[in-house]
């Protein structure tokens, strides 16, 4: 009997079939089940019913299930124990991240370079969604830590953030547009954009979520002309005269990126003012992996908190 038959047993149980089984254990699936009947010849027992449409197990198999994920998990906690003594991190973690989320300030693949390197045995998971789903996951356990930007008003509970991004909401528009009059006007009033058409992020993202709350607060629907998942887009777009880009605003309060025509204004917008806001976020627990406590506390140091 061996430890790799064991694990072959219960991913068939849990799969309910062979097919599925292998795929999951990256085997072929005539090898599989060798192994399978290998163990059940050992043991002189059948331990699934392969009779139905699904593999079930069989009564002698319903009672060794229970020790054999039982050996399973001592042997994980075995290798687990000598690796915490040698400092070997092994498993997965699945980071989750906003499309564009934090554009130069936050290079990933020089990160997830470096972290792989200190260790080479973790496999990390990268995943790009909307900030609303990825919150969801991170509640359901389905990825371990995020970087989002926040819809929430108040910090759903179950989740623990900090923010490492917060930026006033500008309002780029291309040159010689009316926004601009009178020369060297800085911001605008979230009204004057009650009627323009404008471009912004897709439902679902920081962004969005805080200029729909603000309008709101105004006594209006945004009249949201172009969505594209991709800060850069909404600035060639708006570039281009299609309309008024809401975006994060950038280092240099006159400019929100090239484009044709002298480039792209910004103005802050006002009244109410709206803020982009970046947080890391993890679930209120803590990671639940050694690998995944070790992600966020790496996390932690690259990303330094940002004031307000």
């Amino acid at each position: 009997m061996e430890l790799r038959q064991l694990r072959y047993l219960v991913a068939v149980v849990e799969e309910g079939g062979f097919t599925r089984a292998a795929a999951r254990l990256h085997l072929a699936q005539p090898g599989l089940s060798a192994q399978i009947r290998q163990l059940e010849k050992e043991l002189g027992q059948p331990l699934l019913d392969r009779s139905g449409r699904s593999v079930t197990p069989t009564e002698v198999g319903r009672a060794v299930l229970p020790y054999a994920r039982a050996a399973l998990a001592a042997a994980d906690a075995v290798r687990q124990t000598v690796d915490e003594h040698t400092g070997l991190l092994r498993g997965k973690v699945t980071l989750g991240l906003v499309s564009g989320a934090t554009g130069h300030a936050f290079d990933v693949a020089a990160f997830l370079a470096e972290f792989h390197g200190a260790h080479p045995a973790l496999e990390v998971a990268l995943t790009e969604d909307t900030s609303e789903r990825m919150q969801a996951a991170l509640l359901a356990g389905e990825i371990d830590i995020a970087l989002l930007g926040p819809t929430w008003e108040e910090p759903p509970l179950g989740l623990t953030h900090r923010t490492v991004i917060d930026v006033p909401l500008c309002a780029a528009v291309a040159s010689g547009d009316p926004l601009l009059v009178p020369a060297g006007r800085a911001t605008v009033p979230l009204a004057e954009l009650r009627d323009r058409p404008l471009i912004c992020l897709p439902r679902g993202t920081g962004v969005r979520a805080a200029l729909e709350r603000g309008c709101a607060r105004a006594g209006f629907r945004p009249r949201v002309a172009f969505e594209a998942a991709s800060p850069q887009v909404l600035a060639q777009f708006a570039a281009r005269g299609l309309g008024i880009a809401v975006l994060p605003l950038g280092p240099d309060p006159g400019e929100a990126g090239p484009g044709p025509g002298g480039g792209l204004c910004s103005l802050r917008i006002v009244e109410p003012g709206l803020r982009a806001r970046i947080v890391l976020a993890w679930p209120a627990t803590g990671p639940a992996s050694p690998a995944a406590r070790a992600l966020l506390e790496r996390l932690r140091d690259t990303l330094p908190a940002s004031p307000r």
